[in-house]
């Protein structure tokens, strides 16, 4: 976790860092963030010709429609990173990010070259990708073969493929508690605030203990996952319906005999962190609704992991749950995990006529239970 944690740093640094798979290696740099100098680096140990990579549902909005045909018809899964060929001209920073950034203005060669295996073993990309999620960068990698001795002389960090494609897991299981406060709210007075922290020290999660959830009895305690949104939760954003439904769910606890709890998840934007969250809204603003938003960018609809949910909830000691939710995916999630789901509560609020759309596409493309 730590080489891991340790590569994601580098990359949103603009540092190229060097993915091992098992004696082949890649040398990666985030598109959005790579300067001169890292080019350079990532230019001297490859040796082999630089390419962009790029989750497929982005390069599908990045490129031309029949090159982007070309390459999905030559990949089997959404996940699958696709490789455009970078010529000289536009392997340099600021050509980059705008190839990266679908809010940008785009810089395409006249004939791009897609080159879905470009040479490198199928299993390093999607971690290339993978690496690039976790650090909530967008998922578009300058890529090149390269030598670990290389690298090293460099001194560029190397991370195995294997422990990038387990980090979430290992990171949802080594969550432990570091600390606890009573907090009054407005809406609930007797709250109490538990921080969790993943064995890597990286962003916090957070459990509010409304009311003694812990004394439900025989009657499994109320329950709501909520992913953090800053533009909802603290600015009041009426792009979404965040705001009332945090502010509510701690309400409908308050009232519950015994109260609830409100695990309040590090997983911006369903996952996507809050930079690409308003790159989304960017988008959006162009037509895009939010799901084909977050598949411009490059990232799957919803890129939330509620494994970190059900650790949670197993460390406080509830092993049963009532979820207050309107999304069948976090009922699924949860008992996925082991939690026993004894039943959902109905979460819904009114729309404000600005948040209308995002409400419908809930309901018609994520499934959302809003009758």
């Amino acid at each position: 976790m730590r080489a891991v944690h340790r590569a994601v740093s580098d990359l949103r640094r603009g540092t190229p860092v060097l993915l091992d798979g098992n004696g082949e290696c890649l040398v990666l740099a985030a598109a959005e963030t790579v300067g001169a100098r890292g080019l350079s680096d990532l230019s001297g140990i490859a040796v082999g010709p630089a390419v962009l990579l790029l989750s497929l549902p982005r390069a599908a909005a990045l490129l031309a429609r029949p090159v982007a045909a070309t390459a999905a018809s030559s990949v089997t899964a959404e996940d699958v990173p696709v490789a455009l060929r970078l010529s000289p001209a536009l392997l340099a920073p600021d050509s980059l990010r705008r190839l990266a950034d679908p809010v940008a203005e785009q810089m395409l060669p006249e004939s791009p070259q897609v080159v879905p295996s470009p040479g490198f073993a199928q299993a390093l990309s999607p971690a290339a990708i993978a690496l690039a999620k976790i650090g909530r960068l967008l998922p578009a990698l300058v890529a090149a073969p390269a030598s670990a001795a290389a690298a090293a002389r460099l001194g560029l960090l190397s991370v195995s493929v294997a422990d990038v494609l387990a980090y979430p897991l290992s990171a949802a299981a080594s969550l432990t508690r570091v600390a606890e406060a009573r907090v009054p709210l407005a809406e609930a007075p007797e709250a109490r605030i538990v921080a969790f922290r993943a064995a890597d020290g990286g962003i916090e999660h957070l459990a509010i203990l409304v009311g003694k959830p812990e004394a439900s009895g025989s009657v499994a305690p109320l329950c709501r996952i909520h992913s953090e949104c800053f533009t909802g939760d603290l600015l009041g954003s009426l792009r979404c319906d965040c705001g009332p439904q945090l502010r509510g769910a701690i309400a409908r606890m308050a009232a519950e005999p015994s109260g609830g709890v409100l695990l309040y998840l590090a997983q911006e934007g369903r996952g996507i962190g809050l930079v690409n969250k308003l790159r989304a809204y960017t988008l959006q603003d162009t037509g895009l609704d939010t799901l084909d938003a977050n598949r411009a960018i490059g990232y799957g609809a919803d890129e939330r992991d509620f494994r970190v949910a059900a650790t949670m909830l197993e460390a406080l000691g509830f092993p049963r749950v009532r979820v207050l939710t309107n999304n069948p995916d976090k009922l699924a999630g949860l008992a996925a995990c082991g939690i026993g789901v004894e039943g959902r509560v109905s979460h819904l609020f009114a729309a404000n006529g600005v948040n209308d759309g995002y409400l419908a596409t809930k309901k018609a493309r994520f499934g959302h239970l809003m009758g």
